[in-house]
């Protein structure tokens, strides 16, 4: 009768090599995590830096201004051409490839664009304002001048804050956030981005096409001008001031009374 001649402590096979094959893996993954090259400390260390907490230039006089550091703002409309889609400010963002994004702790360029709801500046939507030909760093940027972003990782020209258009120099076409054509990006679902002019049938841009460079405010517990409380309408004061009157008539005998003429005020 056959008997089990090897207790527990018998050692077959090539368990020598096996011995010293798991040492070497072992020896190999301490030295690449003393050095940081693990996939999972690179993955992180790009992270790190695309979702670094960014200071926004501070428009002093309303001003853009090249070398301006600025975030590039879909500002939210209603959408009526499409049943599901992102709401909210949408800001321009780089996307890097999500499968290079595992295996290397640098942007690979040239690198995607989407854009994504999110009001606070960091390394992935915060954008340089580039000289062009002939320009210095400081000079005002007005409407027509070319320019040109580049990232680190009314009609008098004072575009802080305010809707413009951004046209594709080659194609001379708008840039526009596709809110209803979603991307599955390396930190979620965003919103395409593409260069394409949609017009209404007077032929003027939709709000689709409207853009913002928005800037920094100054104050500490505020991120962007976006954060800032919007100041109320002309037609809502004026309401505001027909409602005091009509609590309060003998405000409207009073010569410095606020809205004594509120007729004259209320916008047809």
């Amino acid at each position: 009768m056959a008997q089990n001649l090897y207790g527990p402590r018998v050692r077959i096979g090539n368990w020598n090599e096996d011995v010293y094959l798991e040492e070497e893996i072992m020896k190999d993954f301490l030295a690449k995590r003393d050095k940081g090259q693990l996939l999972i400390q690179r993955n992180r260390r790009l992270k790190e830096n695309l979702l670094r907490p960014m200071q926004l230039s501070i428009s002093e006089d309303g001003y853009i201004h090249y070398g301006d550091k600025v975030m590039l703002v879909s500002p939210d409309h209603p959408e009526t051409e499409a049943d599901l889609f992102l709401r909210g400010d949408l800001s321009l963002c780089m996307t890097p490839d999500e499968i290079k994004a595992h295996l290397s702790n640098e942007l690979e360029v040239p690198c995607g664009l989407s854009a994504a709801q999110t009001k606070i500046p960091v390394g992935r939507n915060t954008f340089t304002i580039l000289c062009a030909a002939g320009e210095v760093i400081g000079q005002v940027l007005r409407y027509g001048q070319n320019f040109r972003l580049g990232i680190t990782g009314g009609f008098d020209d004072r575009m802080a804050n305010t809707k413009i258009l951004i046209t594709h120099c080659h194609t001379n076409r708008g840039l526009v956030a596709h809110r209803h054509l979603f991307l599955r990006t390396y930190f979620g679902k965003e919103a395409e981005v593409a260069a394409h002019t949609y017009l209404d049938s007077h032929r003027v841009e939709k709000p689709k096409n409207h853009w913002m460079l928005v800037t920094g405010v100054p104050r500490k517990d505020l991120s962007t001008m976006l954060d800032l409380p919007k100041p109320p309408a002309e037609d809502t004061r004026a309401l505001e001031q027909v409602r005091e009157q009509a609590s309060d008539p003998g405000a409207g005998n009073t010569p410095d009374a606020p809205g004594c003429v509120p007729q004259c005020a209320l916008p047809m």
